[in-house]
């Protein structure tokens, strides 16, 4: 028999994961841990941000090493609304992330070293090396499956220093005034710096792919309609978060046979904004606090997280389905600026997975964004038995 040399190992060392691993070295420093990242630093190549109201200050204040930049509010632009919200907004840079877990982990943590099997308490590296541990957590990012009905956030920023300062005051965490392309588009502006902003255009469409040299063509041509001079490009991230419209949850968990993950394969997301460090927080604290951390106690530990948060999402993938479903997909901005409209406190509310009774009622009340027989035939799609059909 393999010898148990890990209590835990993560396999991936992304937000989840690290957020796991910072938190049990800190309240729990006897523990033998390892954290084995692909890449050559922790976090990857991203940009996390959250608002204030998504977590707790308790959890505010032990995120706070890691926030890169905090803003008091934040901005939205659609072509007949433009609305400031007040209301704290903070981003997490991947730098500022691996300077903090790196050091925090010391050699508790392995880079350049890709992972190629994961069992529940046992892991293959590329050089065909095994390693043991009482369990392994699998965060190597979302795992396909026959069981989600998906659509896509599909990405790509650009941090760039500007010649000039580009007069922003806070974040732009949508603007819709952009020609859009088939699906709801919207470009994403964080202000870093005076002359330092990361310009990042977004597609909520059918398909994770799209061309990246079509993402940066846009980003070009917004920079320029802004009267932006671009004095270099400092980084690139792109990516695609999925959108659920529906899925069979029990299934896909089952399909897991046991392995406990984290992150999007663990499915612990917001549905419709594809926010994951509100989610990566708690998982976290959960996990710290469990006395059991062997592979079936932490497995039903975080099966049972991922199911509190799924069926407390069911609005928000009937949301989901009417903005992808339901009407032409260039006029999917339009439920966004209804939205928009809304009051304050719901649209906070809503971010935080956490909207009321009459939240819920307000977002489907009057008169819908979308012709109303398509909205009522897209709010009945994808029922999980129509699901298990199609397999």
């Amino acid at each position: 028999m393999t010898p148990t040399a890990y209590d835990l190992i993560l396999a991936g060392g992304g937000l989840a994961n690290g957020l796991i691993a910072w938190r049990l070295r800190s309240a729990r420093p006897d523990l033998r841990i390892l954290v084995l990242e692909a890449g050559e630093r922790p976090g990857g190549n991203h940009t996390w941000s959250f608002h204030d109201s998504d977590v707790d200050a308790a959890q505010r204040t032990w995120l706070a090493p890691l926030v890169t930049a905090r803003w008091p509010r934040y901005d939205v632009a659609f072509p007949d609304l433009a609305r400031t919200l007040e209301g704290g907004y903070a981003s997490i840079a991947s730098d500022r992330f691996a300077d903090v877990i790196g050091t925090a982990l010391g050699p508790a943590l392995r880079t350049a070293t890709a992972v190629t099997e994961v069992t529940p308490t046992c892991v293959r590296l590329a050089d065909g090396s095994v390693l043991a541990a009482g369990a392994i957590i699998d965060g190597r990012g979302m795992r396909p499956s026959a069981h989600l009905a998906l659509g896509w956030q599909t990405f790509l920023g650009q941090e760039v220093q500007l010649a000039a300062p580009h007069g922003l005051a806070a974040p732009v965490i949508m603007d819709a005034t952009v020609a859009q392309q088939g699906g709801y588009r919207f470009v994403y502006l964080l202000p870093f710096g005076p002359d330092r902003v990361l310009v990042e255009d977004t597609h909520y469409i059918d398909s994770a792919a799209v061309p990246p040299e079509r993402l940066r063509a846009n980003i070009a041509a917004y920079v320029q309609a802004r009267g932006w001079q671009v004095s270099r490009v400092l980084r690139e991230e792109q990516g695609a978060l999925p959108i659920v419209l529906a899925g069979d949850f029990e299934r896909y968990w089952a399909a897991l046979a046991g392995q406990p993950c984290s992150g999007l394969r663990a499915g612990l997301f917001h549905p419709t904004t594809g926010y994951s460090l509100p989610h990566a927080v708690r998982l976290a604290e959960r996990i710290a606090a469990l006395p059991d951390l062997r592979a079936p106690a932490l497995f039903d530990a975080i099966h049972a997280e991922a199911r509190r948060a799924w069926q407390g999402q069911r609005f928000f993938r009937l949301l989901n389905r009417m903005l992808f479903l339901a009407g032409r997909p260039d006029d999917r901005w339009r439920v966004m600026q209804r939205f928009y409209r809304l009051p304050a406190p719901l649209i906070a509310r809503f971010y935080a997975g956490r909207p009321s009774l009459g939240d819920k009622a307000r977002l489907v009340s009057g008169k819908p964004p979308v012709p109303v027989l398509q909205a009522m035939a897209a709010a009945r799609q994808f029922h999980p038995s129509q699901i298990r059909k199609t397999e």
